[in-house]
């Protein structure tokens, strides 16, 4: 039987440009990764809508 490693979310957030869209993985707190493609509107969308409720 092979050894189980364990999947730690302990990694950064990341954004990464690919053709036409964005893909966004965000760190888990359970463990592994939540992998999202958004446009760049979505992605101006998210980034008013969090400045609304996170401080600067």
């Amino acid at each position: 039987m092979a050894a189980m490693k364990p999947r730690t979310g302990d990694g950064p957030l990341e954004v990464a440009e690919e053709s036409r869209s964005l893909i966004m993985r965000v760190p888990l707190e359970g463990g592994g990764r939540l992998v999202v493609e958004i446009s760049a509107d979505e992605a101006r969308d998210l980034r008013d809508a969090l400045n609304k409720v996170v401080p600067a």
